[in-house]
Order: structure tokens, then sequence, then C-alpha cells
């Protein structure tokens, strides 16, 4: 009888992990990342771990699949699996470990995949290297991961590349890969960040389903408490690199004991929290059944009409339309949100409105003048009062521009002030979004994605616009940043009147920061709202399904 049968009919744990300590060398000295972790997963059970960047739990995912970067190594402790030591294991040992035995699916899945090699290649590796399929079956069960992962037309997508993805797309490619070899234990590293609600439900659904039927345990590593609640049996809270508390998910996130517990749970957003603001809107439904928003006065800071955008399609007679006839309008100081399922035309609206891409027909008026029309230097003027903050801060960020050159770099191209004066402005925006100094030196390959986007915050807010298009800004930021940074927006925003167009898939964000919510799909508007009157009662039947695919939801989670 093999050791793991012998372990499964002893009832020890799957994975047990104990006094784990984790540390880094560094030009300072030695770095203790993680120190003195506890944890055990059962066979088929799901346990999360919580915590905000920086505290030690991506590093204790990493150490048990052996994979932390550059110097880090496991200082002392000890990893089991099925009764077996792997924290010291060869390299050998743990090519053979992963995938088979233990999947991954990492965070960030544009710097995770292979820019040159197509979709389909990457799962057949998988599947080939652990002898799970064949060269004359691997496309069948590319296929077959790939249907599982969620994604559309699954053998089509197997042929392209992963710039040929959205974000949620890559994310589902992803998954695909870490399920291929229907591994015994997933480490799933924030594996629905990139994903819309509907989409995160099929994915999270399937993971549940796995673990069911084969018996596959997960160790989800996210920010999502909701999600935490909703999916996992047990919740491990980590600070500073060590665990602070761990229970049953409901007794951690409605009844947490630990101070640390506490602030996390206090700044989770959730549908039913309160909003940030007093609402300020009405809703106008012309006869012709497009949907407008009207402020009350009516001061419109951007006015949208009958705004389309066609792309042709290589090799087919019709046409792709990813917006189609949609008329909206932000009010001066107001917060407008556009939420949907990715493809659903929200990011190709914001673009056409920061002028990145040009509408097929239709008017985009900013401050009421046609944005089409504009010259050289009105052109330049506009984009100082229009600032982008972009989902994917790696692709938005110079990787050769340290993080003092990259948020100055905008004050030093319209000229704002002295040297000395950009260079205090700079520190200053460090403070609002709540970066130390210390990072000024540093790069964007140095930095979590949450200090990245971050950044990609602070330059956004460098030259004060007026306008700021949030293209999913909080989806890299664990929940007490995304408090810090949601809550300063919504200072700025009241301090200087600043307007927003926040684009998410994260519902419960959108309530918390929204004035007005509009809900497209396949690139037409079906429902715009006053965001009270969006959650509470929803008209349309995928607005009602969007609202209902929110993790947790129904959980007790709210401050």
């Amino acid at each position: 009888m093999s050791a793991a049968k012998e372990n499964q009919m002893s009832g020890a744990p799957l994975l047990s992990v104990q006094g784990l300590a984790v540390d880094f060398a560094t030009m300072d000295g030695v770095v203790h990342a993680v120190e003195g972790v506890d944890l055990e997963i059962a066979a088929g059970e799901t346990v999360a771990i919580v915590g905000e960047s920086g505290s030690g739990k991506s590093t204790t995912a990493m150490a048990i699949i052996g994979l932390l970067a550059g110097s880090g190594k496991v200082a002392a402790g000890s990893i089991r699996l099925d009764g077996r030591e792997i924290s010291h294991a060869s390299e050998h040992e743990m090519r053979m470990i992963r995938g088979r035995d233990i999947g991954l699916v990492p965070q960030d899945p544009m710097s995770n995949l292979n820019p040159v090699a197509k979709i389909g290649t990457q799962v057949a590796e998988t599947l080939l290297a652990h002898g799970l399929a064949n060269r004359q079956n691997v496309q069948e069960k590319v296929v077959e991961a790939l249907t599982a992962a969620g994604l559309p037309k699954p053998a089509e997508r197997a042929k392209q590349y992963p710039h040929e993805f959205s974000g949620g797309m890559r994310q589902r490619a992803l998954i695909a890969i870490g399920l291929a070899c229907k591994p015994r234990l997933l480490i799933a590293d924030e594996p629905t960040s990139a994903l819309d609600v509907t989409v995160q439900r099929t994915i999270l659904d399937q993971i549940g389903a796995m673990t069911r039927e084969l018996g596959t345990a997960v160790l989800l590593i996210t920010h999502d408490l909701g999600l935490a609640a909703e999916r996992a049996e047990r919740v491990i809270v980590m600070h500073r690199g060590k665990v602070v508390e761990q229970g049953s998910a409901r007794q951690i996130l409605e009844a947490p004991q630990h101070p640390y517990t506490q602030s996390l749970v206090a700044a989770a957003p959730s549908v039913a929290a309160a909003r940030l603001r007093p609402e300020a809107f009405k809703v106008e439904e012309r006869a012709d059944a497009d949907v407008a928003v009207e402020a009350e006065p009516a001061d419109n800071i951007v006015e949208i009409e009958n705004l389309t955008k066609v792309y042709p399609v290589r090799g087919r007679n019709e046409d792709f339309v990813a917006v189609n006839d949609v008329s909206l309008a932000i009010p001066r100081g107001e917060t407008v949100a556009i939420v949907g399922e990715s493809g659903s035309g929200k990011t190709t609206t914001a673009r056409m409105l920061l002028k990145l891409i040009q509408p097929t027909s239709g008017l985009i008026r900013f401050e009421g003048q046609d944005i089409s029309s504009l010259n050289k230097a009105e052109s330049k003027n506009f984009r100082q009062k229009v600032q982008p903050i972009f989902q994917d801060p790696y692709s938005s960020l110079n990787p050769m521009f340290t993080i003092e050159r990259l948020i100055g770099e905008p004050l030093d191209f319209y000229k704002r002030g002295s040297g000395a004066d950009r260079r205090k402005r700079v520190r200053q925006l460090l403070d609002d979004v709540a970066l130390p100094q210390s990072m000024l030196r540093r790069y964007p390959s140095e930095l979590s994605g949450g200090q990245r986007q971050r950044v990609a915050i602070a330059r956004a807010l460098a030259l004060s616009p007026e306008l700021i298009v949030c293209d999913e800004p909080v989806s890299a930021l664990d929940v007490l940043v995304q408090d810090q940074v949601l809550k300063l927006l919504r200072d700025l925003q009241s301090e200087y009147g600043l307007s927003y167009l926040f684009i998410s898939h994260d519902l419960a964000v959108v309530r918390l920061i929204s004035d007005y919510v509009c809900v497209m799909k396949d690139g037409a508007l079906v429902e715009a709202a006053s965001s009270e009157e969006i959650f509470t009662n929803p008209r349309d039947p995928y607005t009602r399904r969007l609202l209902a695919s929110i993790p947790g939801n129904e959980l007790n989670i709210a401050s």
C-alpha cells in the first residue's frame, strides 16, 4: 500500500505545514517574509488565506510548491504532502510534483503566459509532460481543459496567442493549465481577480465540482473576503508574515477576534454596504429606449450620444459591433459606473472617451465641446483634464522608468512648476496612495501587482484632472488598500469636484463608489439607474443575474 493511500485512510491531512519560515537575502540583510506558519488541508477541503499585500500569503503558497523567487528559501519548518516531506525536495522531484500532484493558478496572467506560444500549446505542454496525453489525443484534451475553464469556442482559442485574449480570458487560460492534470491540491493565487462575476462563478463552480468529484483540495489565496466566505470551509488570516487568526469561514468573517482581522472585515466592500456618499441622480428613459443620465441641475462634464464602434473582422462577411448606440452622461463632480461581463463594450466605451480609439459613429462632448473636432493644442489640454487608470498596471507602466520618473512624467511633460515642486508633488502622491518614500528609486518589476496599481493611480492624479476614467482601478488591490484608494478617490472628488467614469466587474466596489450605474451587455446599454435603484430594485434579468453572481452576497460581512 502506498504512503499516500495509508495517509488518506488514516485521516491525516493531504497537506501539513508546520512552523514554516521563509527568508529572503537582500542588500539590507535578511528579510523574514514568513515566520512560524502552521496550516493543514484535508483531501477535498478548500482553505483560504487572506491578508493584504506583503502579508506573506503568496510567499507561503510559493514555498509549498517550491517556486520561491530569487534569494527566497525555506529557513525552517516542515511541508508534508500525503505524509511526504517536500520542503527541501530537489528541483527534479518538485517538477514531478508540480502539475500532477499540486497545480498552480498564478495571479498575473500576462507575465505567466508565454507571449510567443499559442494558448493550446501551453496547455498541451503540461499534459504531455505528465503523460496525461499523447500526440494523437492532446488537442482533444486541450479543448476539454479550455472548455472546463469557461473559454468560449475553445478549439479556436487554442490557436490564438495571449495578446489576442482579454485579461479575463488570459486568466481563464491559466486556470485551464492549472487544472489540466487534475491535481490533488490546487494552489489558486487570486484565480478570478481579472474575471467578471458571472465567469468568476463559472470558474469557482468548476473548482468546487472538482473538489467534490476528485477529492482535490484547494488552497485559495485571495483578498476577496466574500469569495473566501462563500468558497472556503476554513479561513487563515495572515499579517506581516504570521498567522494571526484561523477558523471556519463564517466565524472568521462574521465574528473576527483579532484586531487585524476586524480591520480587514471592516474594509471589505459589500453590496449590502451603505453608499460612501448620498445619491444625486434621477433616471430619464427616452421614448426610443436609449438610456441617458441626467443630473439635477443638468451640468454634465461628459455627454455621449448614440456612440457606436464597429470593427471589421477578417475572413468574415459581418462586422463586430463592440459598442452599439450607447447614450449616457457624466454629471460634473459625480461618479458613473459602467458594469458588465468581459466583451460587453464597457472598456471600448471608455477608450473612445479617452480619444484612444475613434468612434464609428456618434458624439462625445467634453465640457460641451465635441472631442472629435479638437485641434492639436486643444487635444493636449483635453488630455490634461481627462486622465486614465488602466486595468493592467504591469503593461501601462514603463518597466525602464523608476517610480519617481513614472509619477513625475506628466508633470515634466506639461512643465508643472519647478523641478523641486515636481519632486515634492511626487512624494505627496506616494503618500496619497499609501506607498512609502523608499519606492521612489525602485522599478515596476520590483513591486507587487497592488503596488504597481497604486503607482498608476498616483500618476493619474498628478495633473489634478477634472475627469478620471478608471478601468478596474482597484482590481489588483487587497481590501485594506482598496478601501484606502476608494476613500481617497471619494475625498479628492469632494475636495476638487472631480468626476469619475468607473469601469468595473466588481459590483460590490461599484456599490460603494458610484452615484449612478450603467449596465452593458453585448455592446448595448440594457439598464441605467441610480446606484441605489440598481442594487435594490434591478429591472433587467441580466442585471439581476450579475447581482446574483457576486461571491458572498448573502453573507453578513459588511462593516
